[in-house]
C-alpha cells in the first residue's frame, strides 16, 4: 500500500499535472485537500468493513481511499471520463473499489445494489457539486433505495436550509421534502480553502438517516400542498393554498383548512410536516377534491 494520502495537495497537483487534468466549471469540480476533513467524513459515516458503500464523484479519490480503507466495497460513479485514467492509477492498491464511468441521475441505483453491492443496505457518501445537489438526494429518497444512511458535502445554505425548524427563514419547501424521507442533522462545517480550486462559498457535510415507516398518504397531494404552500411564503397559508392546482377557491380551501385544525391566518413557514400531512388528508376527505 502506498505511503502517500491522496489529500496531499502536493500530490494532487504532481498527478493531475502528469494527466494533463483541467477542472470543469460546468461539472462543478472541487477537490478536497483536507486530510483532517476526510477522515471526519469516513468516522461520521461509521463505515465498518461490513458496509458497501456507493460514492458518487469520486473525483481522483481523496475520499474514496479513506471509505476503502474501512469499508467491504467501495463502488463509485464518476460522471467525467477523463478521471477514469488518474482513479485507475491513485486507487490501484485497492482491490475492494470499484469504478463505474456514469451520470448518477441516469444510472439505475437498485440494479447496482443489487449487482455490485449484495443488494444492500448500502450507504451513501458524496461530494455533490453544487448544481445538482437537489435532484441527486431527490433520486436517492424518492426511489424506495436500500440505502442506510446518505452523507453528503453541499453548499452550507443548503445544509441549513435542509435542517431548519418551522418558524425560521431558512424553513421551505426543501426542508419539508427531505424531513418528510430522512433526519437530517449537520456534522461538519467545511470552509472553502480545503478545495482544489476554491469554490466561492463554504460547504457543510450533512447526514440523512432515511425513515423506514413513512406516513400512509398521498405523497403526489402532499407535495403539492407543500409546493403550493410556500409559493407564497409572505402571505396566510389561506391565501397561498388559494392558488392551487385542485381547481378549489377560498372558501373551499377555508373548509380544508379547518377540516386540518390549521389557523386561517397561519403562515407556512410555521407549519410543521404534520400540519401539511393533515391538510393533504383533508383534501380527499371533502367532496372538493
Amino acid at each position: 500500500m502506498k505511503d502517500k494520502r491522496l489529500y496531499s495537495p502536493k500530490y494532487i497537483r504532481e498527478i493531475l499535472d502528469k494527466y494533463g487534468f483541467e477542472f470543469s466549471k460546468s461539472l462543478g469540480q472541487n477537490f478536497l485537500i483536507d486530510g483532517n476533513i476526510v477522515r471526519k467524513i469516513g468516522q461520521e459515516g461509521n463505515i465498518t468493513k461490513e458496509d458497501y458503500v456507493l460514492e458518487i464523484g469520486p473525483g481522483i479519490g481523496t475520499l474514496t481511499e479513506e471509505l476503502a480503507l474501512n469499508a467491504k466495497k467501495v463502488v463509485a460513479v464518476e460522471l467525467d471520463k477523463s478521471l477514469l485514467p488518474i482513479l485507475d492509477e491513485t486507487l490501484r492498491d485497492y482491490p475492494n473499489i470499484e469504478i463505474i464511468h456514469g451520470d448518477i441521475l441516469r444510472v439505475d441505483i437498485n440494479r447496482l445494489i443489487e449487482e455490485k453491492m449484495a443488494g444492500g443496505p448500502i450507504k451513501v457518501v458524496a461530494n455533490l457539486p453544487y448544481y445538482v445537489t437537489t435532484p441527486i438526494i431527490a433520486k436517492l429518497i424518492e426511489e424506495d433505495l436500500n440505502i442506510e444512511s446518505i452523507i453528503i458535502m453541499i453548499q452550507k445554505e443548503v445544509a441549513h436550509r435542509i435542517v431548519a425548524s418551522p418558524g425560521s427563514k431558512q424553513y421551505g419547501s426543501l426542508s419539508v421534502f427531505v424531513k418528510f424521507y430522512t433526519q437530517p442533522e449537520i456534522l461538519i462545517p467545511v470552509p472553502k480553502t480545503v478545495f482544489m480550486p476554491q469554490p466561492k462559498v463554504d460547504s457543510a457535510v450533512i447526514r440523512l438517516n432515511i425513515k423506514r415507516d413513512l406516513p400512509e398518504i398521498d405523497r403526489e397531494i402532499f407535495f403539492q400542498v407543500v409546493k403550493a404552500a410556500f409559493s407564497k411564503r409572505r402571505k396566510t397559508i389561506l391565501n397561498s393554498l388559494s392558488s392551487n392546482p385542485w381547481g378549489l377557491d377560498k372558501e373551499e380551501i377555508k373548509e380544508v383548512l379547518k377540516g386540518a385544525n390549521i389557523p386561517l391566518q397561519e403562515r407556512a413557514e410555521n407549519l410543521k410536516i404534520e400540519d401539511f400531512i393533515k391538510i393533504s388528508k383533508t383534501l380527499p376527505s371533502l367532496d372538493i377534491y
